[in-house]
């Protein structure tokens, strides 16, 4: 009887191979399996920590109801379809704790609604002088009710008022445009995001000092400004034109028509990471109504303006003026049949160019920009409207 070892069912002896079947060992398939293994440990830990960064931006940014803001998931990136209304307001609210000597309101300091045509092939932003007369309707109170209408109050005290709720739904009854989206910054904020743009080129006529803003260029010439500079910058009132906040407004406008050709040319629509740095900032030192809240509607919205020519992104001011009397003493009155024309167009999408050289008190053309055509297309032009296209070049005109 044989005294070798039996084999039977579940017998480790079983594991043992015969001779020659043993699999060739292949090094490259294990290197190939780990670096798989890899790449796929690298693409969803990317994905995941993108998420949770779109997450935080979200996340920090605050919040406010409005009366016809848009509802519905947001869209792809890219992918904005239609066109839109969206109110930007400066506001000048006190962000020290200890509280601020020159104010202790919050006010409106700067009021722009922009509007972007439904094929997407013009906009126009338009400037409201912060002590523009108007009538206040009923705004909602956010601890319950609401507060009464007001007939001829100016447009800046409605942020004291009712908020960015009471800002928006008087915009909307002024100009017969529904606003689906809004936004309010605060002076750090405006000094932070154009600090995250990189700067903007400006040029001033001579030399610019208002110690009242604290902005100090010394010449004639051009300047590139970020942070601090930039808010001291847009601020600046006794330094431009006649000192009015007609000829603020602008000032402002060299401003923002050269962000415009900045984001453009410079390529920040198109790149992604650039504009999602942008959003991070800007979530951190914005207040939105809840259609803006998605990074998403955030960076389609702003990537439309990468097909829209400069010459169709208008900067305009809403028709005023100054020295009337009655309710308008020391305010500015608005120019009613100058506004009703120009809402026209604008409700209508219909493109439109203005008188050249009709800048404005605060701008004058730069002598050192490229002779262009004023309105190559010949378009109608708009009377009593002051303002400039993001293809004119401009300088400041300081007093």
């Amino acid at each position: 009887m044989s005294n070798a070892p039996q084999r039977t069912r579940g017998s480790r002896f079983r594991t043992i191979a015969r001779h020659g079947r043993l699999k060739k060992s292949r090094p490259w398939l294990s290197v190939l399996r780990l670096f798989s293994i890899a790449m796929a440990v690298v693409l969803v830990s990317a994905v995941t920590v993108a998420g949770y960064a779109v997450w935080k931006i979200e996340s920090d940014i605050k919040t406010v109801s409005i009366i016809g803001e848009t509802e519905g998931p947001p869209p792809e990136l890219g992918s904005y379809e239609g066109g839109f209304n969206i109110l930007l307001v400066g506001s000048d609210r006190c962000e020290d704790p200890k509280g601020c000597k020159d104010r202790s309101t919050n006010l409106n300091d700067v009021t722009i609604l922009l509007h972007v045509a439904e094929d997407q092939t013009n906009a126009v932003a338009v400037s409201f002088p912060r002590d523009l007369v108007v009538p206040i309707p009923s705004c909602p109170n956010p601890d319950g009710g609401s507060y009464y209408a007001m007939s001829a109050q100016p447009i800046n005290v409605t942020l004291f008022y009712g908020g960015l709720p009471c800002t928006v739904l008087t915009v909307s009854k002024l100009t017969g445009l529904t606003i689906q989206f809004a936004a309010e910054v605060t002076f750090s904020g405006v000094a932070r995001i154009s600090s995250a743009i990189g700067g903007v080129k400006v040029c001033v006529n001579g030399p610019m000092v208002d110690h009242y803003s604290g902005i100090n260029l010394p010449k004639a010439g051009e300047y590139t400004l970020s942070g601090w500079d930039a808010l001291a910058f847009l601020r600046s009132r006794h330094g431009v034109g006649d000192g009015s906040d007609l000829g603020r407004i602008s000032n402002q406008q060299v401003f923002m028509s050269s962000l415009v050709r900045t984001v453009k040319d410079g390529g920040v629509l198109t790149d992604l990471a650039k504009l999602y740095s942008i959003a991070s900032v800007a979530s951190q030192n914005l207040t939105v109504s809840n259609s803006l809240k998605n990074i998403n509607t955030m960076i389609s919205m702003a990537q439309v303006f990468k097909n829209i020519p400069l010459d169709r992104v208008m900067f305009v001011q809403y028709p005023g003026v100054t020295g009337q009397p009655g309710v308008y003493a020391g305010k500015v009155a608005p120019v009613k049949a100058a506004a009703d024309a120009l809402f026209a167009k604008i409700r209508a999408d219909e493109p439109f160019a203005l008188q050249a050289g009709n800048t404005g008190i605060g701008s004058v053309k730069d002598p050192n920009a490229p002779d262009a055509s004023t309105n190559p297309d010949g378009l109608p032009v708009l009377q009593g409207v002051k303002g400039q296209s993001a293809a004119d070049y401009t300088c400041t005109k300081v007093n």
